[in-house]
């Protein structure tokens, strides 16, 4: 008998789960810099990563892990969503009652609905708070602008990723709210009417037909929405996701300033070559086929306050993303997602509202149509788009408001900010608009003479004041950046909380009419 073959199989049988294991990971025990290195190149979701990492990058206050909460409620989105897509029916006629047998029926499926709802929310607002933080520590300077312009591309995907789910229940909340997003859409309308060109030049009408697949919400729009938020806007996020996380890398890693203190390392961890150095500072870079002129981000960069990613980034990594989950969890336990009655276009909601983050354009959509939905937003992403294009003043960065400057100049557009948005809205609440004033006024007057307009323009002023006072572009884009963000939080706050049927303003909304 094959005693030998015997013997030898047993053995292989016995040793299974240690070859198995060597197959998989193919590195030794994290005993050792090399062997924590090799964790990272060697795995295929790790090796984005470097393999050290900058102490200051791991602090809590420097980026409050908010770009990894994003990006955990991206993945959260994904894996949901797949679960959902197995029951759902884009379907006018069936896509009702399939989210009602989610909610009531599937087992578990209330609760994946309420994560996948809340977890668009989490997105939406980690991703604004993210490239505010971004902004106010100059993290889009010194090489570093392409891959802002990359971070504003993925802000509007995750916008649109939120609105084209929003149809998707069709019930009457979804079907309204789309319906005000894509009138705002269509709001150039505004300005070609006044110009008498609609007739042979209808942009707003083009993007709405291209939206809708008609001039009215229905089987098409659905199967539109449908397609691009299941498939073509999540393989765009992940396709920019990817070349923003790998420009962080090439651009350096995360945002430092070059000359740190002991006390801003405080709460970081130490590694063994946390006081190594480089003795010289290379001036040229080694190409993949030649050495080529100028120096790539990382040269004259050694391991000092360096540690290893492996355990350190990591964990943390997975922290944040285990606590997003967790709180993402917990509230969709408490709070179910909103489900309305089965869309009915010939009952219009009262008030009608787009979703919470098209809620600030819809205000100022009410004084001026194309100002309010065309005009003003696409300002205000051009101007974010190109801060690192004409903000390009030699300064330190990594550090929250830059200095005492910085500081004072973001308090003080908060306060200005703040006094004019509310201010505006007050006046606008008591007296009206031109609108009210004259009611004869040509349209074309309230178009581009509006509250919004005015704010806007209040604004610019405003960061053309810092600009002078400091004699720094720095000042002026912070002043202007802060402006916007507080006026957006209050219009967005004020068409929530305040705007009732008609859109007429409120204090509570026990104080809506009941008929």
């Amino acid at each position: 008998m094959p005693i030998k073959a015997i013997k030898e199989f047993f053995r292989n049988f016995t040793e299974l789960p240690k070859a198995l294991r060597q197959s998989v990971v193919r590195h030794d025990k994290p005993t050792s810099d090399r062997a924590r290195s090799q964790i990272i190149f060697g795995n295929i979701f790790l090796h984005i990563l470097s393999t050290r990492t900058h102490r200051y990058s791991l602090k809590k206050t420097f980026t409050l892990g908010l770009g990894v909460m994003a990006v955990s409620s991206f993945i959260i989105l994904l894996v949901t969503g797949i679960l959902l897509m197995i029951y759902y029916k884009p379907s006018v006629e069936m896509a009702y009652d399939s989210i009602k047998d989610i909610h009531f029926v599937v087992p578990g499926g209330r609760f994946i609905r309420n994560v996948h709802r809340w977890a668009t929310n989490v997105m939406i607002v980690t991703v604004f708070l993210h490239m505010a933080r971004v902004f106010y520590t100059a993290a889009y300077k010194k090489g570093r602008a392409f891959n802002w312009v990359l971070g504003i591309i993925l802000l509007v995907l995750t916008l649109l990723l939120g609105f084209t789910g929003y149809l998707l229940p069709w019930d009457q909340l979804a079907y309204w709210a789309i319906t005000i997003a894509t009138n705002i859409a269509a709001s150039t309308r505004e300005l070609t009417d006044v110009l008498n060109m609609t007739s042979y030049c209808d942009p707003g009408g083009f993007i709405k037909v291209l939206l809708l697949g008609s001039e009215h919400i229905g089987e098409e729009a659905l199967i539109r929405f449908y397609w691009l938020h299941c498939i073509i806007l999540p393989l765009a996020l992940i396709v920019v996701l990817a070349v923003h996380l790998w420009r962080i890398r090439k651009d350096g890693g995360l945002a430092r300033p070059d000359k740190l203190t002991e006390k801003e390392l405080e709460g970081t961890p130490k590694d063994a070559l946390s006081d190594k150095v480089f003795d010289y500072a290379p001036e040229k870079t080694y190409g993949l086929m030649c050495l080529v002129k100028g120096k790539s981000p990382a040269v004259s960069r050694g391991p000092e306050q360096t540690v290893s990613s492996w355990p350190h980034l990591v964990v943390r990594l997975m922290a944040v993303f285990m606590m997003t989950y967790a709180f993402i969890c917990l509230y969709a336990f408490f709070f179910n997602a909103p489900l309305k009655e089965l869309a009915n276009p010939s009952v219009p909601e009262n008030p009608a509202k787009a979703p919470w983050y098209f809620l600030g354009l819809q205000e100022l959509v009410s004084y001026s149509a194309f100002m309010g939905g065309v005009g003003i937003p696409t300002l205000a992403l051009l101007g974010l788009a190109f801060i690192p294009y004409l903000d390009r003043e030699n300064q330190e960065i990594g550090r929250w408001f830059d200095s005492k400057e910085g500081k004072r100049a973001a308090l003080f557009s908060f306060i200005f900010a703040s006094l004019m948005t509310i201010g505006m809205l007050a006046l606008t609440v008591k007296l009206g608009w031109l609108r009210n004033w004259f009611p004869h006024i040509p349209q074309i007057v309230i178009t581009f003479i509006n509250p919004g307009t005015i704010l806007v323009l209040a604004f610019i002023i405003w960061s053309f004041y810092w600009m002078g006072k400091d004699n720094s572009t720095r000042m002026a884009a912070l002043a202007l950046f802060t402006c916007f963000l507080v006026a957006f939080v209050i219009l967005t706050y004020f068409a929530i909380y305040h705007r009732g049927p008609n859109w007429e303003f409120y204090w509570l909304k026990s104080q809506w009419p009941t008929h």
